[in-house]
């Protein structure tokens, strides 16, 4: 954990050292500010809850994570750094896990600052808190499967746009696989057993249960699983990049 603590100390400071961090903030308290109030109609529902701003989560996650993840390994990689950084005291497993909590605590920053919104419809109303809760933890859960997904995508180019492409297809794929529209054309011609399994590889599925405050462990553990596989095959990625 030393390697780990290290390796993450040294990350989370460099999302500081430029004006990067404060703009990818800025642009998302603006636009969950702008999700929530004017394209989630909050006013009109008339109904003093964070439902319009978590469900824009996964869509708005498409964008911005990828645009944290891509410098990962892909910077490393183009400035020559990773070769320096593996030759360090430290296994390969501390440096990715290292980077990746970097990532991940940063973008829990980001939606921690969101909180006016959560004292606003306290403010206006009295909102289930629990609910709010469940949804902050499944958001930032979320959020950390993209990023998971973003580092394996970083290993494997030294082009960061390549990256962001290549993390937004594949956290697009996850999405649509639990989207009512794509299940409801599968329904017609697979079987039923097929499309729940499916829609279990969503990561709508699983944040919209969480978001409704079920916080079950079966959603909780797909999370979980979801980084552990991505961080896993960022492991295999960088050793067939090391071995080339």
């Amino acid at each position: 954990m030393l390697g780990v603590n290290t390796v993450l100390k040294r990350e989370f400071a460099s999302y500081f050292a430029t004006p990067i961090a404060y703009v990818f903030i800025f642009i998302f308290l603006v636009l969950s500010g702008v999700f929530t109030f004017y394209l989630g109609n909050f006013y009109e529902r008339q109904q003093a809850d964070l439902t319009p701003f978590f469900s824009f989560h996964p869509w708005l996650y498409l964008f911005l994570v990828p645009a944290v993840s891509m410098r990962l390994w892909s910077e490393e990689r183009k400035s020559g750094t990773i070769e320096l950084l593996m030759t360090l005291p430290l296994t390969k497993l501390e440096v990715i896990v290292g980077k990746f909590l970097a990532a991940w605590f940063f973008t829990g920053i980001a939606l921690l600052l969101t909180f006016p919104l959560w004292i606003t419809v306290n403010y206006l109303g009295e909102p289930d808190n629990g609910v709010i809760l469940a949804s902050y933890l499944g958001s930032w859960l979320m959020a950390g499967g993209f990023l998971a997904i973003g580092s394996c995508a970083s290993a494997l180019s030294k082009s960061q746009v390549i990256a962001f492409i290549l993390c937004g297809v594949v956290c697009l794929l996850f999405i649509l696989a639990g989207f009512p529209l794509v299940l409801n054309a599968f329904n017609d011609w697979v079987p039923a057993i097929l499309v729940d399994t499916i829609a279990s590889l969503s990561f709508l599925t699983h944040f919209t249960s969480v978001s409704k405050g079920v916080l079950s462990l079966r959603d909780i553990l797909y999370f979980f699983s979801m980084i552990v596989f991505w961080l896993f095959t960022t492991a295999v990625v960088l050793e067939l990049k090391q071995a080339n």
